[in-house]
């Protein structure tokens, strides 16, 4: 069931990194780069607040700073996945920025979900 819930919590999240980089990188034209790093962000930001509200118990394992932090540790190494694959997408195989943001961002999924739920919360 905890899955399910972050599925729509991750949706949401995913929804905003994707929506705001296809606005700024596919629509405005800025740099890819930097775009989906800030847009993972806040993403990450997003996925945050609502895990807490609908998916895992806050504060139950580690202090709310900790938790904060070990949030953005699990996020850190789904941003350097999802560079890598965004890097190789569009300037390797040259697919199409919204594609590949999808590609990116499902790759990332499950390591969100699974590395919140064994190391944070």
């Amino acid at each position: 069931m905890r899955l399910l819930k972050y599925f729509f919590v991750g949706g949401t999240a995913a929804a905003v990194d994707i929506g705001l980089f296809s606005l700024c990188a596919g629509y405005l034209g800025w740099p890819w780069i930097p775009v989906s790093i800030c847009t993972f962000i806040l993403a990450t930001l997003v996925n945050y607040f609502l895990s807490i509200q609908f998916v895992f118990e806050s504060g139950s394992r580690h202090k709310k700073h900790v938790e904060v932090i070990g949030v953005f540790l699990v996020s850190g190494l789904a941003l350097l996945v999802n560079q890598l694959v965004l890097f190789m997408a569009i300037e390797v195989l040259g697919w199409h920025l919204i594609v590949s943001k999808i590609i990116a961002t499902g790759a990332v999924f499950f390591w969100n979900y699974f590395g919140r739920a064994k190391f944070v919360f």
